[in-house]
């Protein structure tokens, strides 16, 4: 059983879905939306009981815990994985919450980084399944305005320019990654919508140009990210 937080409708699996059926893994979506009113719901979830847990992302932060309570919830079984060291990936927001849950600060950056932009990968990087993902084989999309310190223990496999921390591992079997190497060009245009009044708030950032780049390098990304997620799973699980 692989257990999925989701935060927004469009923010979904993506691509990682068919390397999982493929697997033979049984998805199940959790909605974080439906813990908005009784939070300690989610914090009943037995946090131990699947073969794998994936928190994405979405447009709230960390630090929204006083208007979306379950976003302690979602720390509190996180700490509850970590301690055991079961197979847990955080992406973009979920690598947050992950940081939050090993006791790392998470802020605001200089600015949001909202495009199509390359990874450097640490030696530790290179050696690890995120090879697939490295700028030699494929552009990476981001999307967060905000960041945080490198946990205490964990280990640094990715940056960007404008970015130190973008991904870490932590032990075995926990991995943060603030980009999304799960994205798909048709989720894209679904993400244009959805997210429309972040682009239009930001400067440089248009529908136009992310579409230009998305057609550019989507589906190189979508070839890698199954390349790089398969070869994870067979590390973890």
């Amino acid at each position: 059983m692989v257990n999925v937080i989701r935060h927004l409708a469009f923010e979904n699996l993506a691509s990682f879905e068919s390397v999982l059926q493929a697997k033979g893994s049984e998805i199940n979506y959790i909605e974080a939306a439906d813990f908005a009113l009784a939070p300690e719901d989610l914090s009943q979830l037995d946090a131990l009981s699947d073969d794998l847990l994936i928190i994405l992302g979405g447009p709230i932060s960390v630090n929204d815990q006083s208007i979306f309570p379950f976003i302690e919830a979602e720390i509190n079984l996180l700490k509850q994985r970590i301690a055991a060291g079961k197979p847990t990936l955080g992406i973009c927001l979920g690598a947050q919450l992950i940081a939050s849950a090993l006791g790392a600060e998470i802020y605001s950056g200089e600015e949001k980084e909202i495009g199509w932009y390359p990874l450097t990968l640490t030696e530790a990087g290179k050696n690890s399944a995120l090879r697939y993902l490295s700028a030699e084989h494929c552009s990476m999309l981001h999307w967060h305005g905000e960041t945080f310190d490198l946990p205490d223990d964990a280990v640094l496999l990715a940056s960007s320019e404008k970015y130190p921390n973008q991904a870490f591992r932590y032990g075995e079997n926990i991995l943060a990654l603030q980009f999304h190497p799960e994205i798909t060009q048709r989720d894209m245009e679904k993400w244009f919508i959805g997210h429309i009044g972040e682009i239009a708030q930001t400067n440089g950032v248009s529908v136009s140009q992310l579409r230009k780049d998305t057609y550019q390098f989507a589906n190189q990304l979508e070839m890698q990210g199954e390349l790089f997620f398969n070869s994870w799973l067979n590390e973890v699980l």
